[in-house]
């Protein structure tokens, strides 16, 4: 996997680094890719304004794109740590219900053959 960070507004330390590569590395398992495919993540990290010192300042977005599809995360938190773990877990939220959305149509696919070979006619 691929992963490119790039941030707007701070400097990227060591520590903001390793925590963004363990957070999208984590998600690795839910997106399963091609055997010759190495997938593509694109991480931006930042503060939305200089000028704003309260709410909801930081902002972690996430690109990613695995067998031809795209899939995009984004939080605005107080905290730089929360929006990348709520970045994460939106993340992994779409890839769940994408793979659980192929699934059904497969089944869904599957029940209609065993119809027709069963009975004839799928109705």
């Amino acid at each position: 996997m691929k992963i490119k960070i790039t941030t707007t507004n701070i400097e990227l330390t060591s520590a903001i680094e390793n925590y963004v590569e363990e957070k999208i590395r984590s998600v690795e398992k839910f997106a399963i890719p091609h055997e010759n495919e190495d997938p593509v993540v694109s991480v931006e990290i930042g503060k939305t304004t200089n000028h704003h010192q309260s709410g909801d300042v930081f902002k972690a977005e996430v690109n990613m794109s695995v067998r031809g599809k795209h899939f995009r995360a984004t939080s605005e938190k107080n905290d730089l740590y929360a929006a990348i773990d709520d970045m994460r877990n939106e993340l992994v939220r779409e890839l769940s219900s994408h793979k659980d959305r192929t699934r059904t149509l497969v089944r869904k696919g599957a029940g209609m053959i065993k119809n027709m070979l069963r009975f004839g006619k799928g109705e």
